[in-house]
């Protein structure tokens, strides 16, 4: 069992361990903190930690660094995670509400995010696995070129130019617009990507292969909706922890690189719009990042999946204000799309 004092200890190493990269030793533990105790308590301390294989020695007659599961138990035990500064807020509120559109709100939000923590940030570009087709909309450019727009209910718009064999007239146009209407209306997306992909009935030979060109259109725009891609920025951080990993970190970029496995992970984490997740090291051996840790918070946008956000770094990372930096820019995401 391990007293308080010892738990204090162990945020100590942690603490102290983030901050300079090097073991803590008993000594520097009791000119650092005031535990009001000497050394040789501390170094009592310590041997309890290392019984329970929350601290270890990483070289002979040096001091002691973090394990795994001695991560878990400091996060899990973490009940102060410091919140942002006003003034940390407001920037957060004045450089993502610069965004024009959701693409530049979520770019900006991952270089956001890399910025406050100094790890790799990704989010979860929102799926539209709920949404469903509200409208098609097509828009005479050009006689033989035609903007196919594809609306859902929850007001997302995609627009694609659609180049046609033979010109058409708005009549024409018009005739198209509702059969395809008919074909897509109030269907979920996979089910008008799929509608618009198959045979089509009843359909004057004059306009099949307009008819056709259209559908395959609109039907690549019903797939791009419901994707599940994510938005990466700050590899450069990744780099620069290169030593806190114990072999090469090619396996860690490929795997993020693989994005179906962040996607994965991510579909394993709770998805409490309101909680922030953490998983450590070896919780994240099965998708080949044995040797990072991942901190997640989830937001959400009406007529969509939850998404979610965070970043990926090594297990010696500053977990407080991660987590608080996460927590922050999820929180801002969900209130300001849920307004939109």
């Amino acid at each position: 069992m391990v007293s308080e004092r010892s738990l204090a200890v162990l945020r100590a190493i942690v603490q102290d361990y983030v901050a300079s990269r090097e073991p803590v030793g008993s000594k520097s533990i009791v000119e650092r903190h005031a535990f009001g105790v000497s050394a040789a308590t501390i170094r009592n301390d310590m041997a309890l930690l290392e019984e329970e294989e929350l601290i270890a020695a990483p070289h002979t007659s040096s001091g002691r660094i973090p394990t795994d599961k001695g991560y878990r138990v400091f996060v899990d035990q973490l009940t102060d995670i410091r919140p942002m500064s006003a003034a940390q807020r407001q920037a957060i509120e004045t450089f993502l509400g610069e965004s024009s559109d959701l693409d530049e709100l979520l770019a900006r939000t991952v270089r956001l995010i890399a910025q406050l923590t100094n790890q790799l940030a990704v989010v979860q570009y929102p799926s539209f696995g709920s949404a469903r087709v509200r409208h098609v909309e097509l828009v005479s450019l050009a006689p033989d070129r035609v903007l196919c727009i594809l609306i859902s209910d929850s007001g997302q718009v995609e627009q694609r130019l659609a180049e046609l064999e033979q010109p058409v007239d708005e009549q024409t146009l018009g005739a198209l617009r509702s059969r395809l209407n008919e074909i897509a209306g109030g269907r979920s997306m996979a089910e008008a990507a799929e509608a618009l992909s198959g045979e089509i009935d009843n359909v004057d030979p004059h306009h099949a292969a307009m008819l056709h060109t259209l559908a395959v259109t609109l039907a690549e725009q019903a797939r791009v909706q419901r994707q599940d891609r994510l938005v990466v920025a700050g590899a450069a951080n990744l780099v620069r922890t290169e030593q806190d990993f114990a072999g090469s970190i090619l396996g860690v970029i490929e795997a993020i690189e693989e994005q179906v496995v962040l996607l994965r992970l991510f579909g394993e984490m709770a998805t409490d719009e309101h909680a922030v997740t953490v998983r450590i090291g070896r919780e994240n051996a099965s998708f080949g990042l044995g040797e990072t840790s991942v901190v997640s918070s989830a937001f959400a946008i009406p007529g969509r999946d939850i998404s979610r956000l965070g970043i990926v770094g090594p297990t010696r990372m500053d977990y407080s204000n991660s987590m608080a930096a996460v927590r922050a820019v999820a929180r801002y995401l969900s209130r300001t799309l849920g307004e939109s």
